[in-house]
């Protein structure tokens, strides 16, 4: 099992717990894709409460052969973005990925380079963020592991003042049936545990459990499960210690064709307006 992006520590966990809910607006996906590998996306998100629509639509093309993946995508906020990966030309296991995007209309401006390299027991990243408003910005992260056990870090290093701005651990242990781990965060001020347990072909489970220690002495703790009904349909609920639960049904109405419905709903104020419900259509050929 090779070892993971460090920005994936816990993904499934992560996925278990915020995927698949669509609380709070309802979303249209419509994504198409050509003979010669164009991929198109449009897609719109309505607030249920604002009322406010975001939409977008990008464009994807990959060629496996040459390692090449180049994306544009426009808003309707008018950003214009771009990016371009290329993957294992250099090297194997090294990707060279370089993003930006501009506003037209005020020139604010975007741009990211990041390099990659990954084998079987390292997973490293570095990049370099040319205009953030402090200055340019090194990021990079690394992760290793061996028999399903990682370990890994990132550090944020900002040229201008010199000075490391964000520097985070996580270590944990993986199989292909449970996962468990401890992620240290904003320079080891908020700790977050979690597991996650694939119980069998129709049952997934999991929980976290939070510390902010620069906040307060409360944990907080959030569990979560996934019942796959068929090849088609599952349903996900999830609760947290204030109450808090969520639930979600997905169904792939046809090839094609999948819905899902989500609702975030307040226990300790079930007879009051404190509660979300959204939904979320995606259609693809």
């Amino acid at each position: 099992m090779s070892v993971p992006h460090y920005g994936d520590f816990g993904k499934s966990l992560n996925d278990l717990l915020n995927k698949d809910f669509p609380v709070g607006s309802a979303k249209l996906e419509v994504n198409t894709t050509t003979s010669n590998g164009i991929k198109f996306t449009v897609t719109g998100n309505k607030d249920n409460k604002t009322g406010n629509i975001v939409s977008e639509i990008k464009t994807k093309y990959t060629d496996k052969s040459r390692g090449l993946t180049v994306t544009e995508h426009w808003n309707a906020t008018n950003v214009i973005g771009g990016q371009i990966e290329v993957q294992d030309v250099i090297a194997a296991g090294v990707k060279l990925d370089v993003s930006g995007s501009i506003h037209p209309s005020n020139g604010a401006k975007h741009a990211k380079a990041v390099v990659e390299f990954k084998q079987a027991n390292i997973f490293t990243r570095s990049s370099v963020d040319l205009f953030s408003k402090a200055g340019p910005t090194i990021h990079t992260d690394v992760v290793v592991g061996s028999d399903g056990f990682i370990l890994g870090g990132d550090v944020a290093y900002n040229v201008n003042d010199a000075t490391i701005h964000r520097y985070n651990l996580a270590t944990g242990y993986s199989t292909k049936e449970y996962q468990v781990g401890i992620h240290a965060t904003a320079k080891f001020s908020h700790f977050t545990a979690f597991y996650f347990h694939k119980v069998n072909k129709q049952v997934d489970a999991g929980a976290k459990a939070i510390w902010n220690k620069s906040a307060s002495d409360a944990v907080s703790i959030e569990v979560g499960t996934k019942y796959t009904l068929d090849n088609q349909t599952f349903v996900k609920a999830k609760i947290d210690n204030v109450g808090r639960l969520g639930l979600g049904y997905t169904q792939i109405l046809r090839p094609g064709v999948k819905l899902a419905l989500g609702g975030s709903f307040d226990t300790t104020r079930l007879n009051e307006n404190a509660h979300r419900v959204g939904l979320s259509f995606v259609l693809e050929n």
